[in-house]
């Protein structure tokens, strides 16, 4: 098992979504975040069946900045309760992981 996680979080708009994808990876929380349009949720909010057209992030990123990853997608996300949900990331290229490790490597000083 390594120490890189994947956070999933959908948001409202491709805009909104692209501008929390590069402030994470600004800030080194993210090495890469993946938006993907398109995705269709179905969830229940406050008693009631919702059905939106949402934009899914995959952040890649490590246990270790996952607090700081999840205040920094709170502060700059729309919703009133965004989605960070970590999956662990249990084996991986060797030189992907590496590089994922020298882009997050900063954000683990601040």
């Amino acid at each position: 098992m390594t120490d890189k996680i994947v956070v999933l979080s959908t948001c409202a708009s491709p805009d909104e979504a692209a501008r929390i994808a590069r402030g994470l990876v600004e800030k080194r929380l993210a090495a890469c975040v993946n938006v993907l349009p398109g995705v269709r949720s179905i969830y229940r909010w406050k008693g009631a069946i919702e059905d939106e057209s949402e934009v899914l992030l995959l952040i890649k990123s490590s246990r270790a900045l996952f607090n700081q990853l999840r205040i920094e997608l709170e502060r700059m996300h729309s919703y009133e309760l965004p989605e960070a949900i970590a999956i662990p990331v249990v084996e991986g290229s060797e030189p992907y992981l590496a590089w994922m490790e020298r882009e997050l490597a900063a954000g683990l000083d601040s």
